[in-house]
Formats: structure tokens, C-alpha cells, sequence
């Protein structure tokens, strides 16, 4: 089944263009599969207050765990869902933090079998509307991403942690075309569809769709976690944002917790909410050579 849409797409690339964006975008944006409530999660979801809201014509299923101001919120990745950050979350809670988090199209609770990048943002971006200022983002991997995109566009944070995390979209297009031996015309092609389907007329989008390019109103303080043996998301991914935010960011880099496991490891856990619940510090802005909507060529779900 793979060689063959591999062939059919690098075809269609090649005699139709205008066909492959939408017909690979189709497989780009649907989750592998819907990842199941495990028994160690279910207590935590049982004791949360449940919310809905409706994005882009999708019923979105949202949590919130307990009632004090400012929040932190968690960001779940790619084909997971927020109850993956149970033992965070439970951590974040006996600090006596309120937690708000949410499951995106297609993925846990909520209705839907896509997602998408500009789904991810407006969930963030509505949540932020309610709640205000959070007084912390904790996300992981495909999370990250949308998380620092929103950050970027205003979205206001005290801290932000981030595990696992993606830096580009481009090198969410590289692994999609890598594992179905796609070639760079589909890559195009897809990247056009997104820009004119998702984002029209928005000529700003692969700037925001990138978080290593730093900006002046971007001083939260940064942590960042990624085990050297994430077979999903590459940790030059995390290095590469640390590289961008200098003394702003601090990369720890675990071993032997993949890309999923490193979710639920006590130290990681531990490490998080302490710089979570920790008084932020202002970082100091960048140069002013610094540009907040720098310029240049990037590419991104």
C-alpha cells in the first residue's frame, strides 16, 4: 500500500500538481491512529472538568483541573492525547497549580480523524482567550511547535517547557516524504496546499510555523527535554531551538526514553514542575538587530 501511494503521488506531482497538494495533505493531517485511554490515566481524566469547543466545525474536548488563575497548559503531540501527561499533570496539581489542557481533532476524546497545525492554534488561541496569561506551557513534540507559533503571534506564558519537541514544519514535511519515498515535487506541492488552504493570504505563516526564529517579545524562560534515543522526532530538533534562544533556553538531553516514555519519567516530571512552579525571571530582550517577523524561506500540519 505504501509503494503504492509513493507512486501515485510522485506521478500525480509530476503530470498534476494542482492534484498532489490535496491528496497527500489528506495522509499528512490524519493522526496514526486514535491513542486509547490507558488504565493509569483514567483516574485523572475522571476527576477533570470537562469542556467543549467547536473548531473550525470540529467538537473539541477540553480539561481543566482545578480553579486557580493562570493555568498552566499542556500541549499533547502527534497521534497522542492529554491524558498522556497524567503523572505531570497530577505532579502540577499537589504544587497546587491549575492545569487546562485538551484533546485536538481526531485525537483522544474528540470528535474528528485529522488535525491540523491551524487546529492546534485556534484551540490554544481560544483557551488563552478564557483563561489569560498561562502561567506556564508544558507541550511535547508536533506541541511544541504549535505552542511557540502562538507565542509568537501574542500568546503570553510565564515559562515554557518543552519535550520531544519540533522546531520546523519543514521537518514535519521531510518526514512525511521520507517515509513514503516521496519526492520533493509532493513536498511542494503540499506546502503550497497548506499555505492555500490553511493560511490564505497570510504571508507570514512559515516564519510563525518555525520556533527557532526568535523574537524581541518572546523573554519566557525556556526548558527543553529530549532523549538521544527519540526515533521520531530528532533531537536536533530541541538543539536547534536551543541554539536560537541562547542563555534564554536550557536542553536536557535523556537516554533510553524514546519519544513517548520520556513523558512519564519521574526526573523529567520532576525537573518540569520545578521550573514550571518557579518565579519567572524576565530575559532580557534581544539586540535590536533581532527582527520579530525576520524574513526568510521555511516550510510546516
Amino acid at each position: 500500500m505504501a509503494s503504492l501511494l509513493s507512486t501515485t503521488l510522485n506521478v500525480t506531482a509530476r503530470l498534476a500538481p494542482g492534484l498532489a497538494g490535496p491528496r497527500a495533505f489528506a495522509l499528512f493531517v490524519r493522526p496514526l491512529g486514535r491513542a486509547r485511554l490507558r488504565p493509569e490515566e483514567v483516574d485523572l481524566v475522571e476527576r477533570a472538568e470537562r469542556g467543549r469547543m467547536i473548531v473550525y466545525g470540529t467538537a473539541v474536548t477540553t480539561y481543566r483541573w482545578g480553579e486557580g488563575s493562570r493555568p498552566v497548559l499542556v500541549v499533547h503531540g502527534w497521534s497522542s492525547r492529554a491524558s498522556r501527561f497524567a503523572g505531570l499533570i497530577a505532579a502540577l496539581r499537589a504544587q497546587g497549580r491549575s492545569v487546562i489542557s485538551f484533546d485536538a481533532p481526531g485525537h483522544g476524546e474528540s470528535e474528528g480523524r485529522a488535525s491540523t497545525i491551524r487546529d492546534y492554534r485556534a484551540i490554544i488561541g481560544q483557551l488563552h482567550a478564557e483563561h489569560g496569561d498561562f502561567s506556564a506551557v508544558v507541550a511535547h513534540s508536533f506541541g511544541v511547535l504549535a505552542t511557540f507559533s502562538m507565542l509568537y503571534d501574542g500568546m503570553r506564558a510565564d515559562r515554557v517547557v518543552g519535550i520531544g519537541g519540533v522546531a520546523d514544519f519543514d521537518y514535519l514535511v521531510q518526514r512525511f516524504r521520507a517515509g513514503l519515498n516521496l519526492g520533493e515535487g509532493v513536498g511542494r506541492a503540499l506546502c503550497i496546499h497548506v499555505e492555500r488552504r490553511l493560511f490564505p493570504g497570510d504571508p507570514d505563516i512559515w516564519q510563525r510555523l518555525d520556533a527557532r526564529r526568535r523574537f524581541a517579545d518572546m523573554r519566557a524562560p525556556i526548558l527543553l527535554f529530549h532523549d538521544t534515543d527519540d526515533d521520531v522526532i530528532d533531537p536536533a530538533q530541541s538543539r536547534a531551538i536551543a541554539a536560537a534562544y541562547g542563555p534564554q533556553a536550557r536542553l536536557i538531553e535523556t537516554t533510553g526514553l524514546g519519544h513517548g516514555r520520556i513523558l512519564a519519567d519521574p526526573d523529567v516530571i520532576a525537573s518540569a514542575v520545578e521550573f514550571a512552579v518557579s518565579e519567572a525571571v524576565p530575559v532580557p530582550s534581544p539586540a535590536p538587530a533581532v527582527a520579530r517577523r525576520a524574513r526568510g524561506a521555511g516550510s510546516g500540519r
